[in-house]
C-alpha cells in the first residue's frame, strides 16, 4: 500500500466493536476477569489482555499499532508527550556512568532534559552536527547510544540516516532518532539503519493541536548485549522483542508516563489525513520560504531550497520535500517582534504540526532555559522566528507575511 491507503487501510486497521471504522475509547481504570487465574496470566504476560490503563489501555494499543505500522516498526509504546518518549528511549537502556552523544541542534525541552541527566550519572556530548566526522572522535567504551533529531528544530540540519547508522553499529551502539518533525510521511527510518524512532505525537501525527503525547517505535534489529547493556540479561530471551519487553515491563510502567485513552483516540483521528496535511505542509513551506526570501533585509531558511547546504540529502532522503518547519532571520530581535505582530492569520504559538501557521521566537521561549552558548550551538539566534507552516491556502499565507514584512519599512 501508498501512504495513505496505509493510514486507512494497513494491517493494524482492524475491525473494531460493533462495526466502528475507528477504536472505540476505553476510557477506563482497570478491566475486569472472570477469575484470578486469568487476570494472573495477564499481569505474568503469559495470556493477552489489559488489566489497568497505565500498563495497557485497547484505545492507546490500537493507536500504538498503527504508528508502528506506518514506521515499519517491530511495535511502539506510547506516552504522556514527547519529552516523555525521549526520556524512556534513553533511561530504558542507561545506568550511571553511561554515555551518550547527541547533536546540539536538539529543541531547547531535550537540552534541558539531558541536563537533568548529570544528577542521574549519565553523560551527554553534544557535537554540532550528527555526522560521522564529528561523532567518531567521542565514541568511547561509555557511550551507549547516539541521539539526534532527523531535521533539526529550529536550526534544520538533517541527519544522514544511513551514514551515521552504518558507522555506529560498527561501534556496537544503537541509533536513536527523534524523527517527529519528518515524519513517517517523508521518511521511515529504520529503512535507513535507524533502531529506535521517537515522536512527539502531539505535532504533526495528532495534526490537529488538541492531544500531548509521544511514542516510542523500535525497530527490533539492535541486539543489546548483556555485557554492554547489563539491565537486558532477563530479557534476552524475549530476542528481537528485548528492547519493548524491558520498557513496557520496567521504567514506562514504573514511572506511570502512560497516554490518555482518550488523546489516543484523538491522535487515530488526527494521523489518518497525516499525509495530505504534510503534503499541503511541505509545499506551503517552500513557496513562503521562496517569497520571503525575494525581500531584502529578511531571509527564510528550508532544508529543500536550492542552494541550501543539506538540499541534495534532503533529495535523496526525502524525496525533496523539507518538512513543515521554516525559519526567518529579521535582522534583530526588535524586527522579529514586530514581524510577528504584524501578522493576521499566523498565530504566536509554541507547537509545530497544527494545521493553523504558528511563529515563534526561539531564544525568548523555548530556549530561554538554554546558556547562550547552547542556543548558538543549536542554531537559534535572537533575530529568528520559527515558523511551522499549516495547510493554509500557499497565496494568503504568502499575503500575510509579505505585508508583515512591508510593516519593517514603515
Amino acid at each position: 500500500m501508498q501512504f495513505n491507503t496505509k493510514l486507512l487501510h494497513g494491517k493494524s486497521v482492524r475491525r473494531y466493536a460493533e462495526g466502528a471504522t475507528v477504536p472505540p475509547i476505553s476510557q477506563v481504570s482497570a478491566f475486569s476477569y472472570e477469575t484470578a487465574e486469568e487476570l494472573e496470566k495477564v499481569f505474568e504476560n503469559k495470556a493477552p489482555g489489559f488489566a489497568y490503563t497505565r500498563i495497557g489501555n485497547p484505545s492507546v494499543d490500537a493507536f500504538e499499532r498503527r504508528v508502528a505500522e506506518l514506521e515499519g516498526g517491530l511495535g511502539a509504546v506510547a506516552c504522556a508527550s514527547g519529552m516523555s518518549a525521549v526520556t524512556l528511549s534513553l533511561l530504558n537502556i542507561l545506568q550511571a556512568g553511561d554515555e551518550v552523544i547527541a547533536g546540539s541542534g536538539l529543541f531547547g525541552g531535550t537540552i534541558d532534559l539531558f541536563s537533568d541527566l548529570k544528577a542521574f550519572g549519565v553523560t551527554v556530548r553534544y557535537v554540532k552536527h550528527i555526522t560521522v566526522k564529528e561523532i567518531g572522535p567521542l565514541v568511547t567504551e561509555k557511550t551507549k547510544a547516539v541521539f539526534g533529531e532527523v531535521i533539526g528544530n529550529p536550526g534544520l540540519d538533517v541527519i544522514d540516516i544511513r551514514a551515521v547508522s552504518d558507522f555506529v553499529h560498527s561501534k556496537g551502539i544503537p541509533f536513536i532518532v527523534d524523527s517527529t518533525t519528518a515524519t513517517p510521511y517523508l521518511v521511515q527510518p529504520f529503512t535507513l539503519g535507524a533502531d529506535i524512532v521517537v515522536h512527539s505525537s502531539s505535532k504533526y501525527i495528532n495534526g490537529g493541536g488538541n492531544s500531548i503525547s509521544g511514542i516510542i517505535v523500535d525497530g527490533g534489529r539492535f541486539r543489546f548485549a548483556p555485557d554492554r547493556y547489563p539491565g537486558f540479561e532477563k530479557y534476552k530471551k524475549y530476542g528481537k522483542l528485548a528492547y519493548l519487553a524491558k520498557l513496557r515491563n520496567g521504567i514506562w510502567r514504573n514511572m506511570g508516563g502512560c497516554l490518555a485513552p482518550f488523546n489516543a483516540f484523538l491522535n487515530v483521528i488526527g494521523m489518518e489525513t497525516m499525509g495530505l496535511r504534510m503534503e499541503r505542509i511541505c509545499e506551503n513551506a517552500k513557496q513562503l520560504a521562496l517569497a520571503v526570501n525575494k525581500f531584502e533585509g529578511v531571509s527564510a531558511d528550508y532544508p529543500a531550497l536550492y542552494g541550501n547546504p543539506y538540499a541534495e540529502l534532503v533529495e535523496k532522503q526525502f524525496g525533496g520535500r523539507g518538512g513543515g518547519i521554516v525559519t526567518i532571520r529579521a535582522g534583530s530581535k526588535e524586527r522579529a517582534y514586530k514581524l510577528m505582530n504584524a501578522l493576521k492569520y499566523a498565530l504566536n504559538a509554541t507547537n509545530i504540526g497544527d494545521v493553523r501557521t504558528l511563529v515563534i521566537h526561539p531564544a525568548s521561549t523555548i530556549y530561554v532555559h538554554s546558556t547562550q552558548q547552547e542556543r548558538e550551538d543549536a542554531g537559534v539566534a535572537d533575530d529568528m522566528i520559527r515558523v511551522s507552516v499549516g495547510i493554509e491556502d500557499t497565496q494568503d499565507l504568502i499575503e500575510d507575511f509579505t505585508q508583515a514584512i512591508f510593516s519593517l519599512y514603515d
